[in-house]
């Protein structure tokens, strides 16, 4: 009946779809001319039965002969399928659908419609399209929307929206309002993340003469989507904006591309991209250790990557075997129960003990460097900044004991004047 009720929406093609008014060719002669729209209303008619929606298309649609692998076909999109994984992953977060009315079991169809359209641009684009053909399959007269689907079934795409639509919950903090507003809100925030458009990087083609005296140099723009650059993108006239900063945050932020995101000291602060990256290469050292802080702050943070991973890694079996609907809580759950006795809340959700998964720090200098010395000065010095941190004028402080105080004893000065931030009842 849920799925009938859905079927009934009025514009549901629009719905589905996400588009506007604008987006949809006008009808002639009472006929839409947009290709998606005859599809939907095709699919209401197999759906609904309804001889009120065959004849206001002017026909009735024959079904023809079930197709030999029709079973194959099913199976494959219930196990793989971006409408379903999305849709489940959404029923995962708001509590079961049993506890659900029919207005919010409509707002999670329609999120998860959403996504699915947005998954099909994503498939739909010349990149992809290269690397889903370039992979080796066994039958190479598969029509492409098969191998996408074989895809996203060998990729278990299903964990992967789990995690995500989890992570968007708390990261957005919808942890309260109607299930319609946090649906609607979660499959906004990945359309945009997936929607995300290609960007220009600029590259310098240098060469030598044919003699080897003179260099010139050849300035290219190289279209990627695989690394970006964090900041306004603007067209060649400057009258228009491509890419902004925020869209290339939720892109970096979610489990798709871009998978390399480089920042100048814009991004070192106040900014999060700790869902999805545990690593930090500095590919220059900054002066003081606030500014090094600051830097790995921004992937270490709550329920970071590398946490995650190490949950996943501990007590991802139990909560699979444990069949809970949001698997993400369940393993938290868990890690909570596991902690160390006398430890604080920070752990699990901000350090996990268990697990090979850390915050990872890449300073790729050269051997005998200003930056070489720097960076081996600044790893000193990290501890007696977080010794200090909340006093006044931080950086006058750790200079003056690291100045003040032989390498040997600042670790045990460093114990003596730490500053727990534990709750009162709760050792650090």
């Amino acid at each position: 009946m849920t799925t009938l009720a859905w079927f009934q929406q009025k514009d549901l093609a629009k719905e589905w779809s996400g588009s506007g008014e604008e987006d949809l060719e006008p009808e002639v002669e009472g006929r839409s001319r947009d290709r998606w729209s005859e599809h939907v209303e095709a699919a209401r008619e197999v759906a609904l039965g309804s001889a009120a929606v065959a004849s206001a298309r002017g026909e009735q649609t024959a079904l023809g002969r079930r197709p030999d692998d029709l079973v194959d076909v099913l199976a494959q999109l219930a196990v793989g399928g971006p409408a379903v994984t999305m849709f489940r992953a959404l029923l995962h977060v708001v509590g079961g659908e049993l506890s659900l009315d029919q207005e919010a079991r409509t707002a999670l169809r329609n999120g998860a419609g959403r996504t699915a359209w947005a998954f099909r641009a994503l498939f739909n684009q010349a990149e992809v399209v290269m690397l889903l053909r370039a992979m080796p399959r066994d039958d190479i007269a598969r029509p492409y929307w098969r191998q996408v689907l074989d895809y996203c079934v060998d990729g278990c795409l299903q964990a992967v929206l789990d995690e995500y639509v989890h992570v968007l919950r708390d990261h957005l903090g919808l942890l309260a309002g109607t299930v319609g507003e946090r649906v609607c809100e979660i499959a906004h925030e990945i359309v945009e993340a997936i929607d995300l458009r290609t960007s220009r990087v600029g590259i310098d083609d240098i060469a030598l003469s044919e003699a080897g005296r003179t260099v010139t140099r050849e300035s290219r723009n190289l279209r990627t989507h695989f690394a970006l650059r964090y900041g306004d993108e603007h067209s060649d006239d400057g009258k228009s904006t491509l890419t902004r900063a925020d869209q290339v945050r939720k892109a970096f932020n979610s489990p798709f591309w871009p998978f390399v995101l480089a920042t100048t000291s814009v991004g070192q602060e106040g900014l999060d991209f700790h869902t999805y990256c545990h690593a930090v290469v500095h590919w220059n050292v900054p002066s003081n250790p606030v500014d090094f802080e600051q830097r790995e702050g921004r992937v270490h943070r709550y329920k970071g990557h590398a946490v995650r991973k190490n949950v996943a890694s501990r007590h991802g079996d139990a909560a699979l075997l444990d069949g809970e609907r949001d698997r993400w809580e369940f393993a938290f759950g868990r890690a909570c129960g596991s902690r160390p006795a006398g430890s604080s809340d920070i752990i699990p959700f901000w350090i996990c003990l268990d697990g090979e998964a850390r915050i990872e720090r890449y300073v790729p200098t050269l051997a005998l460097s200003h930056d070489r010395a720097g960076a081996h000065r600044l790893r000193s010095s990290l501890a007696i900044y977080r010794m200090v941190f909340g006093q006044p004028r931080q950086e006058d402080l750790v200079a003056y004991l690291l100045g003040r105080f032989p390498a040997d004893d600042l670790a045990r000065l460093a114990e003596q004047l730490r500053i727990n931030l534990a709750p009162d009842d709760v050792p650090a």
